[in-house]
């Protein structure tokens, strides 16, 4: 069931949940109050304390359709990339989480375009943490309603003049594929969904390794997954021993207007062709998120209509959870409603008490409100009367293949009914979920004392932070942050031109 959380000081666009279990969120200049400085943290723990939880922070430029991610490196910066118009569309913004639950922080933004920037001006870019660490930015356009930047470019920037490479097939299908959705694969590709294609690009040259039908969504013809024509997408849980094929879920969207009643799933090192699966409802601008049993909230947006202010109706108030568990046609279940739109620049992420933050919602429509309220949903695992499991832990900077102890408290039990996941960190805006990943790793389990295996590789597991929950049959505990790989790609040093409070190299507790 939904639940008000606290009212709102900002109407956000782009949301975070640091690793100092505090949420980050932008908003784009104009939205909100004629005072609003662009970002602000919630504290969700002093959720019925409205002075304390909110913190202002601040930006240097607008971040209206930026891209966020959460960093490998040791202390779990946030950057920001692209944004609105002239200098904030080639932004590169960091913010280091820091604080905890209660205990107010005080870092905030770092921008200085004159040090380090883009090399193309991005509004609408996609991002991504590659295998080797470092971070992928893809297409976007040059900025309020410009022309299409149709390339790719790496950061840190490789040495050299120019490094972005020019795409045909971004060129060919702007303006209907910006957002685009961003997996490293097992087998060491890249797999990228925009407008109603696929493709798996090497991940070095960047070149084409295999293209997929066209994804299919409509009867009445085209239709599109990502931004303007805007679903969301998920990859699906993976599970020890990791030899099965990666499958990707993508819900919702449009045809040019018609709100898209269906879902379609890939296994793109597989079968690689699309499955078709009806959803209970049309949805355009789906939020979606995954939880640590392994199933996906769907919520928000509209039954009509396309993303952008005042060009979708209806909103759709119905909450639906995506079971992959379940045999497929038979994985919908219906779940509670809100009384509150949750229309274009809506959010929904994972907390780390298991609860589900659902933000936003910037219609300019004349019929929905500007909204600033913030709900929870409280998933079925959270109102069966169980509760919660609990663990200790003390190793979090995970190598590869390494096995860490932990001590757990089951209040139900039994052990053998235990379950370990791993969500990663991420950051959502428009649909698209950067950092999403979802594990159920190997553990065995002596008394009360388990040893949880981490991923074998960077291409099973990409470097990063996540969100560590065990599970007392339904029931997952709170989550705690380990990091998984490293920081192979030194991001810690990065940018090494001044100006900056970097993180450095090392460990996550030095």
């Amino acid at each position: 069931h939904y639940e008000l959380l606290i009212g709102g000081v900002v109407i956000p666009l782009i949301a975070t949940l640091g690793i100092n279990n505090k949420v980050n969120f932008m908003e784009k200049y104009g939205t909100g109050a004629p005072n609003s400085t662009g970002a602000y943290e919630l504290d969700y723990s002093l959720a019925n304390d409205f002075n304390h939880a909110w913190r202002e922070m601040h930006v240097a430029s607008d971040v209206f359709c930026a891209a966020n991610i959460v960093l490998p490196d040791r202390k779990g910066r946030v950057l920001s990339v692209g944004g609105w118009s002239f200098e904030s569309t080639q932004g590169v913004r960091f913010y280091t989480p820091d604080g905890s639950p209660g205990v107010n922080g005080t870092n905030d933004w770092e921008e200085h375009w004159d040090q380090i920037h883009l090399q193309q001006g991005r509004w609408y870019p996609g991002a991504m943490v590659m295998a080797n660490g470092s971070i992928l930015i893809v297409g976007g356009e040059e900025g309020s309603n410009g022309a299409p930047v149709p390339s790719l470019e790496v950061l840190p920037k490789p040495e050299g003049g120019p490094t972005y490479l020019t795409m045909d097939w971004l060129l060919r299908t702007d303006p209907n594929n910006l957002y685009p959705f961003l997996y490293v694969l097992p087998g060491k590709g890249i797999f990228i969904i925009y407008f109603n294609e696929a493709r798996i690009l090497d991940e070095k040259t960047f070149e084409t390794i295999k293209t997929f039908p066209i994804i299919p969504g409509a009867v009445t013809g085209p239709a599109g997954r990502v931004y303007p024509l805007e679903g969301s997408s998920m990859i699906l849980p993976q599970h020890a021993p990791y030899t099965d094929p990666v499958e990707i879920l993508t819900c919702g969207g449009s045809a040019f207007g018609l709100a898209l009643d269906n879902c379609v799933s890939i296994e793109p090192e597989g079968a690689g062709e699309w499955i078709i699966e009806r959803m209970p409802s049309k949805r355009v601008m789906t939020i979606t998120t995954a939880l640590p049993d392994g199933t996906y909230m769907i919520m928000g947006g509209a039954k009509a209509g396309v993303a952008g202010f005042g060009l979708a109706n209806t909103p759709n108030l119905q909450a639906i959870m995506y079971d992959p568990s379940k045999p497929r046609h038979q994985r919908f279940s219906i779940l509670g409603e809100t009384s509150v739109a949750r229309m274009y620049h809506s959010e929904a992420i994972l907390l780390h008490d298991g609860r589900v933050l659902v933000t936003g919602s910037d219609p300019q429509d004349q019929l929905n409100p500007q909204e600033y309220r913030m709900e929870v949903y409280v998933p079925p695992y959270l109102t069966d009367g169980r509760v919660q499991p609990s663990y200790t832990i003390v190793e979090r900077d995970w190598v590869f293949e390494g096995t860490y102890n932990i001590q757990v408290t089951l209040p139900q039990g039994p052990i053998s009914q235990m379950r370990v996941s791993l969500v990663g960190a991420s950051s959502t805006t428009h649909g698209a979920t950067y950092g999403q990943r979802t594990f159920f790793p190997a553990f065995s389990c002596n008394g009360n004392s388990c040893q949880v295996t981490a991923p074998p590789g960077p291409y099973i597991c990409p470097p990063g932070w996540y969100m560590l929950f065990i599970l007392d049959g339904p029931t997952p505990s709170h989550s705690q942050w380990v990091r998984i790989g490293g920081d192979i790609g030194n991001l810690g040093s990065w940018p090494n031109t001044g100006g900056f409070v970097l993180p450095g190299m090392g460990g996550i507790e030095q």
